[in-house]
């Protein structure tokens, strides 16, 4: 199994669209909330060099958005 990690906000439409995805398609993942953790909204951009979100780790990948064909590739899954 990948490891999946979203850095997101409550209130972003594509951070929660991903977050259905994922358990939709039953991957695990570890979130953190960037608009209430400035420790992990300070590592989300050192690693992206992004302030927006979603930005999302799989096994070290970095996607920044819900870009869902590279999250399947990424996942190898369909």
């Amino acid at each position: 199994m990948a490891q999946v990690t979203i850095y997101s906000t409550p209130t972003c439409v594509y951070c929660n669209a991903a977050k259905a995805f994922f358990k939709e398609k039953g991957v695990a993942y570890t979130e953190h909330n960037v608009g209430a953790d400035m420790e992990r909204r300070k590592e989300m951009i050192e690693k992206s060099g992004q302030m927006g979100v979603p930005v999302i780790a799989i096994d070290g990948e970095l996607v920044v958005g819900f870009n869902q064909p590279k999250i399947k590739q990424l996942l190898k899954i369909s």
